[in-house]
Formats: structure tokens, C-alpha cells, sequence
């Protein structure tokens, strides 16, 4: 059975680019496993790479904000859950 931990919220979404900007509570690095939910988004998705400050990061800490590639919008708020089994 998966678990979830709660690891950031979404600050921001760019559209042109449909990226992701996630403030961190918790580490997070390339492979994991992260679900973002809101009212109206319901995402899950293997993180392939991500970036800090327009860097790319293998790796990144609670208090950095992350960009990360996403399938679909998720909105300001949303939250972030990296999932393992």
C-alpha cells in the first residue's frame, strides 16, 4: 500500500512552459514519486528532473522552491505528496 508524506505546496504554475513551482517542507530529489492534489487537480508524477533558481538540481531541501515539468495545470496551493510504497 502507498504512503503519502506531505513534502511542498504549489506557489506557482507557468502555462507556456507547464512547470511547476513547488515551495519544499521536505527533501526531495530526481526519481521520487510526487502527487500533487487540489480541489480540481489530481496528478501523479515521476520527477525527471527539476530545477532551483533555472539550475538543474539532482537534489533539493525544505525551504528551497523547486520547478519541475508537469502533464497538466495544478493550481497555487495545491498540495505536494511524494508517494513510496
Amino acid at each position: 500500500m502507498a504512503v503519502e508524506e506531505e513534502i511542498g505546496r504549489v506557489s506557482h504554475f507557468f502555462s507556456h512552459v507547464v512547470v511547476a513551482g513547488i515551495e519544499l517542507f521536505a527533501p526531495v530529489k530526481v526519481g521520487d514519486i510526487i502527487r500533487i492534489n487540489g480541489h480540481t487537480t489530481d496528478l501523479e508524477v515521476s520527477v525527471g528532473s527539476m530545477q532551483v533558481d533555472n539550475v538543474n538540481v539532482e537534489e533539493a531541501q525544505p525551504g528551497q522552491s523547486i520547478g519541475i515539468k508537469v502533464p497538466d495545470r495544478v493550481r497555487p496551493g495545491d498540495h505536494v505528496y511524494r508517494v513510496t510504497e
